[in-house]
């Protein structure tokens, strides 16, 4: 059954290699089950409520992906559109948890829309593929500024805006080990680094509480849990009335949508390349039904309480070790509906423990400044200021906007305007157009 159903010996593989790589994915993306309930939660809403849609979200995206593309590419809710989701749409527009919801189940059927009807793949084509590189890293360093800050590693400051922080305090010193530990496990190539470093932070601030350290997580009282939180399904349909009235919806619904776009598209393209799921053409495979499941996960989730649903680059872990079709993906689903069990371990999760995951996510989203012509001033202004804006403004959506602009004037004075598609123009329109209404 499971070789008509995944064609295993077509893409040369087996059972026991796809299940291996399965759990390899989910081990190295299983981070997410702790940090987006944290980040989500600073909203208002209940972190076991966000965990089990965090769970609940992953397992249906991955498992649709598995089954309807055929693809070892397991899905959750994505670091970087969360925090677009928590700090962008939430604390800086005003928007209402209930609202943003509403908000991440339009823009996931938006994407449904022209996922199907091919207007993806045009608009995917007609953005700089310079662009889209920078985009990826500045949100790898927005992420990263939020783990620092949020670690107490840099703080505030009226003279300079920003400081280093008190590293004599001990919980800034175990985020402090924590980051250098993830650090090293990430050079020594060790799978699921992100994972284990989350894991080694959390138990070296246990002991350093047992101990008497201040300030530090406590040990869980139990392991498992048969209580589940359900508040947030369908949380989202509080929030439709006060989505549309805001003048802020579209960029809202833009910034949702922009995001996970392109990470979703970068990701596919990745994991698709290293897993041989690409023609002679240079086209990937079933890459239609792929977008439909990304799609369908992100709608999913909206229902029941977390942020936009994506593709994750940490299927590669999986690839590496030889998964090659959905059996792997369906393995990685099956191990995130088994974790919504266990959800007593997360007690133990603060923001010390977190920020080395994000810090790092960071500095892996970050490289992809490497792909960026730096030598082509057009794309290293653009670039450039689509990060340092982000991290700047504080928003994502901000950043984005300025790096557009400025792409789009840098063609227009260098005499390149029509290399520029028409699609930018448009985008290029509705950012001027949105700054003028702020």
């Amino acid at each position: 059954m499971l070789e008509k159903m995944f064609k295993l010996s077509q893409k040369g593989t087996n059972v026991k290699t796809e299940v291996f790589a399965g759990v390899t994915t989910f081990l190295a993306m299983a981070y997410v089950l702790a940090v987006n309930p944290a980040m989500l939660s600073e909203t208002g809403l209940s972190f076991e409520g966000v965990f089990l849609a965090t769970a609940l979200s992953a397992c249906v995206g991955t498992m649709i992906m598995g089954l309807l593309a055929n693809y070892p590419v397991a899905l959750a809710p994505g670091m970087g559109v969360n925090a677009l989701f928590t700090y962008t749409i939430v604390f800086q527009m005003g928007f209402s948890p209930a609202a943003a919801l509403a908000a991440v189940v339009v823009s996931g059927a938006i994407f449904l829309v022209i996922s199907v009807t091919g207007i993806r793949k045009a608009v995917i084509n007609a953005i700089p593929a310079q662009l889209k590189l920078a985009i990826g890293a500045g949100i790898g360093f927005f992420i990263a500024f939020i783990g620092l800050k949020n670690a107490g590693i840099i703080v505030s400051d009226a003279s300079t805006f920003v400081a280093l922080g008190d590293l004599t305090d001990p919980v800034v010193l175990l985020s402090v080990f924590g980051i250098l530990v993830t650090l090293a496990l990430l050079a020594k190539k060790v799978p699921a680094a992100v994972f284990y470093g989350l894991v080694v932070t959390a138990i070296t601030g246990i002991i350093a509480g047992l101990c008497g350290v201040a300030g530090m997580p406590t040990a869980p009282t139990a392991i498992i849990s048969t209580e589940l939180d359900f508040s947030l399904f369908g949380l989202f349909v509080e929030g439709f009335g006060e989505l549309f009235a805001n003048p802020q919806c579209i960029v809202a619904l833009f910034s949702l949508l922009f995001v996970d776009f392109f990470d979703t598209a970068g990701t596919l393209i990745s994991v698709a390349n290293r897993a041989k799921l690409v023609d002679e053409n240079g086209e990937l495979e079933n890459i239609e039904k792929a977008l439909i499941a990304d799609s369908a996960g992100t709608i999913f989730g909206g229902f029941i309480g977390t942020s936009t649903v994506t593709s994750y680059v940490e299927s590669t872990a999986g690839v590496e070790v030889g998964g090659r079709t959905g059996l792997t993906a369906c393995t990685t689903a099956l191990l995130f509906l088994l974790s919504i069990f266990f959800s007593p371990l997360l007690s133990i999760v603060t923001s010390a423990i977190t920020a080395p995951a994000l810090v790092v996510v960071g500095v892996l989203m970050a490289q992809q400044l490497g792909g960026i012509d730096w030598e082509d001033f057009v794309f290293a202004a653009s670039g450039f200021v689509t990060i340092i804006m982000m991290i700047l403004t504080y928003s994502i959506s901000d950043g984005i906007a300025f790096g557009f602009i400025v792409y789009g004037l840098s063609m227009a004075v260098t005499g390149k305007t029509k290399q520029v598609s028409p699609i930018v123009w448009a985008l290029i329109a509705i950012f001027v157009a949105y700054f003028a209404i702020i």
